[in-house]
């Protein structure tokens, strides 16, 4: 969970994952559209994301497609839970105090 921790907290993998969630798979060309760095960059990126798990590769071709991988979040997820419960419980009392009806 550490490693994941480490990868998705650079802005630039975080990027990396949210076009291939919204968009994958995709290769490192159609990765590094748009982006203020190089393919070689985008591809070193991608490699710490391969490393932990968030993405996979597979070969179509010549091309070299990557895919999100979300499963490696799932520990993550499951570890942030209670804090995410904490926080409701929290926002729920100031929503009483303040006299707010509940969404």
């Amino acid at each position: 969970m550490d490693a994941v921790f480490l990868a998705v907290a650079d802005p630039t993998r975080r990027a990396l994952l949210e076009r291939l969630r919204s968009g994958g798979p995709l290769s490192v060309t159609d990765l590094s559209a748009g982006l203020a760095i190089t393919r070689q960059a985008v591809t070193k990126h991608l490699d710490t994301l391969i490393a932990t798990g968030l993405v996979r590769v597979r070969r179509e071709g010549r091309e070299r497609l990557h895919e999100l991988d979300a499963v490696p979040l799932k520990a993550v997820e499951d570890w942030l839970e209670p804090y995410a419960r904490a926080w409701d419980v929290h926002i729920e009392a100031l929503r009483r105090h303040l006299g707010e009806d509940t969404p």
